[in-house]
């Protein structure tokens, strides 16, 4: 026994064997770390995805939702994937997106209905009017013309003299919404292709007055056209101003301005002269009696 212990004492302070055991230990090491971390990255995690395309506002049910194993690393490396099936019953795919069929879910597509956006004509300013403004796939330049977007507002008529009248009226317009004929939102989804036919936004009560005044007008062939701007045009729109006054002229010309306080006066009016009317018939039955 004592000469099988001084055997293994000398072969444990033979250097070479210490540095044998340590390259052995850190392969060990190395190896049971490795298999951990593989075993940790590829263990399966089951999460939902959609089993048919859903558009923009759609209900989400459980009928909708199927089930699908990815591996553990697939969840780490998408902080925003939803991994539990109730993010989704009873809220709703987000504005403006569709999440196709066999696709995971995140939670930017998912909204609770209390934070869908309010509608783009929610929020008007004092002092401002809504305008809708009748397009088509033409004037809006192929579909060019989104919610945001800043443009201006031209002008086109035929005056008396039969002559084409053609320019600016009023510029820096934001769109805040572009609508269909059913007045859904064109670009709320792209799993079906919507033909805008309104674009919406406000403007100060006078732009509107102008406005609508220009679209009642008759026999003049008026048109008020959208003109998209650039990029840098939305960055500094600057205030929404009327830029011709050759424009509110033609439009004033064929229209009557009705003061706010008319209602008031013509009652004013309508009061004195029944004072007047019984003050005669006073007057005539006096006269009488005195005769």
């Amino acid at each position: 026994m004592g000469n099988v212990l001084t055997t293994v004492k000398r072969f444990l302070a033979n250097k070479n064997t210490v540095t044998i055991l340590g390259v052995i230990l850190a392969v060990l090491v190395l190896y049971v770390g490795y298999n951990y971390r593989v075993k940790q990255a590829t263990t399966p995690v089951t999460v939902p995805y959609a089993k048919q395309e859903l558009s923009s506002r759609t209900l989400i049910t459980a009928d909708m939702i199927g089930y699908m194993e990815v591996s553990s690393s697939v969840v780490k490396n998408s902080k925003n994937l939803i991994t539990n099936a109730n993010q989704l019953i009873n809220n709703y795919v987000a504005f403006g997106t569709t999440i196709p069929a066999n696709s995971m879910f995140y939670t930017s597509q998912v909204l609770k209905e209390e934070e869908f956006p309010d509608s783009g004509l929610a929020n008007i300013p004092n002092g401002y009017a809504p305008y809708s403004l009748s397009v088509d796939l033409h004037t809006t330049y192929a579909n060019s013309i989104y919610p945001g977007n800043y443009i201006d507002l031209y002008f086109s008529a035929v005056d008396d003299q039969g002559l084409v009248m053609y320019g600016k009226f009023i510029e820096s317009i934001e769109v805040q919404a572009v609508k269909d004929s059913k007045g859904q939102p064109v670009f709320e989804t792209t799993a079906e292709t919507r033909t805008p036919a309104e674009l919406l936004f406000y403007v100060p009560n006078d732009m509107y007055e102008l406005l609508y005044k220009a679209g009642l007008i008759s026999g003049s062939n008026i048109k008020i056209v959208p003109v998209p701007r650039n990029a840098s045009y939305s960055v500094n729109p600057g205030a929404t101003r009327i830029t011709s006054d050759a424009i509110i002229q033609f439009i004033e010309s064929k229209s009557v301005t009705i003061p706010q306080n008319a209602a008031t006066q013509t009652t004013n009016e309508g009061t004195n002269t029944e004072n007047n009317d019984t003050t005669n018939d006073n007057n005539t039955n006096n006269n009488n009696d005195v005769e």
